[in-house]
């Protein structure tokens, strides 16, 4: 479950509790941790388990947790709010009339809907606003690509420019040629491929967003392989129209300027998920850096007493939608290991494009111990804490081992931030085949969930305990 959803729960449990406290005669003549106790007992912590999962699934069925990037307007989300909250005040009077909860009553229904429906409403445009005007800033921006030029294209493109709390970067146009001579004159835009070169552009650049605005009916299968290469490659892809109804996969239909848009996502974390995820991994990051500095400088000396050479590694990884960015690694191997890898090649005891070998000559004492204890990952809670990866994610990979990739689902793995540890790193690491590799991830991002997570970092640490880190 999404951290959203944890704080809208959150939100009714908190309403359901002020509620009764504002409303309750009890409060006033007793301590409030009996007053607690109190309700516990009578009302029944299985009842109120039950109202919650309740109150969750109209929340769903309502659209409130779906990401909203895309709509320039909020209202929308207000009335969408509005009448979740009401239908969850409404039938939290439902369990009262059959499992007879006395401290139900009008009073405390009205101040229930009154709390979580102004905290809710409050609290989204106030996120809303930050992220507005942190996206004004030129932060949290979205690559996105429109694919054609006529007139509808043209329309979203000003639009998407003029509205800079949208948290868009026009990276350029698709099309077999421009719709008219004068929109790309008095445009100033770039059309970066043609049509059927889409795919390999697709490949090679960071896009996080595409919107397809050509006809669906006269080009249905340029649209449908256009919409089948982001699926595969986990990128978002909203398609402008009003013919196109979804079939398949995680996919909610809005509004954008008056214009029906399909969004189809079969991998990026949502707004929220990714908002929730990146304040946790700031905080355990930060934490974690200072409780264990002291080790870190340890481990830093005797890196630099025992070998020549500077103390952390740096190379060049594939990040979110193929960002590239520097990870830090405490150096285990010897200075010229890069150079030596062209002799190696032909013992790599693994399939696909990553190069592991047992008892790699390269590595030296200290980083044999390093690895094996895993302690040479610690410098990547700075790539966390600066938001180049998260704790949790799939591993990043050397622009060597990306190159090699020959399959687009694999590159699907793109499409939520790498992480120090991942399903792969718990589930045998150097002994899983690369293609299972590549399902582990899969798993992860069809399964996403912030327990998820939790379970992945409490394995990971029996993992290190153990001893079974990389060879």
């Amino acid at each position: 479950m999404s951290g959203y959803k944890f704080y809208n729960l959150a939100i009714m449990t908190g309403a359901f509790l002020l509620a009764g406290i504002l409303t309750n005669p009890a409060v006033r003549t007793e301590s409030f941790s009996a007053y607690l106790q109190m309700k516990l007992e009578v009302g029944n912590f299985l009842i109120l388990l039950l109202m919650l999962i309740v109150w969750h699934l109209i929340f769903t069925a309502s659209h409130v947790y779906q990401s909203r990037r895309f709509e320039s307007y909020w209202s929308n989300e207000v009335v969408d709010v509005f009448i979740a909250t009401t239908i969850g005040t409404l039938a939290i009077g439902v369990f009262a009339l059959l499992f007879r909860l006395e401290i139900v009553t009008m009073e405390f229904l009205f101040a229930v809907w009154f709390i979580a429906t102004s905290v809710s409403i409050a609290s989204r445009i106030l996120f809303r606003y930050l992220l507005k005007e942190v996206r004004k800033q030129g932060r949290n921006l979205n690559h996105i690509l429109i694919v054609g030029t006529n007139p509808r294209a043209m329309q979203i493109a000003k639009k998407i420019e003029n509205n800079k709390g949208l948290g868009y970067h026009l990276v350029g146009f698709v099309d077999d040629g421009w719709w008219s001579h004068d929109v790309r004159e008095e445009g100033g835009y770039c059309r970066v491929t043609d049509l059927g070169g889409i795919a390999d552009y697709l490949k090679s650049h960071v896009v996080d967003e595409v919107i397809i605005c050509i006809p669906i009916k006269s080009l249905y299968d340029t649209s449908t392989s256009i919409i089948e290469q982001c699926q595969t490659q986990g990128i978002v892809v909203r398609v402008v129209t009003d013919a196109f109804k979804p079939k398949t996969g995680h996919s909610y239909i809005g509004q954008f300027e008056g214009n029906h848009v399909v969004t189809l996502n079969t991998g990026a974390l949502t707004t929220l998920d990714g908002f929730f995820k990146r304040i946790i991994d700031f905080l355990i990051s930060l934490i974690l850096l200072i409780i264990l500095s002291p080790l870190m400088l340890v481990i830093a000396v005797l890196i630099r007493l025992t070998s020549p050479g500077p103390v952390v590694f740096t190379q060049k990884r594939i990040g979110l939608n193929k960002r590239i960015f520097n990870i830090y690694k405490f150096r285990t191997m010897v200075i010229n290991a890069e150079e030596m890898m062209a002799d190696l090649e032909e013992k790599n005891e693994v399939s696909g494009p990553v190069f592991k070998i047992r008892n790699d000559p390269r590595i030296t004492p200290v980083g044999s111990f390093l690895r094996k204890t895993s302690l040479d990952e610690l410098p990547q809670l700075i790539n966390v804490f600066k938001g180049d990866m998260s704790l949790v994610g799939p591993r990043p990979l050397p622009l060597r081992d990306y190159e090699g990739f020959n399959q687009d689902w694999h590159r699907r793995r793109f499409s939520v931030p790498p992480g120090i540890t991942c399903l792969w790193q718990v589930k045998g690491r150097n002994s899983v085949p690369f293609e299972k590799w590549m399902e582990l991830d899969m798993e992860y991002i069809d399964n996403w969930t912030f327990w998820l997570d939790i379970k992945i970092l409490f394995k990971t640490v029996l993992v290190v305990l153990k001893g079974t880190g990389a060879s």
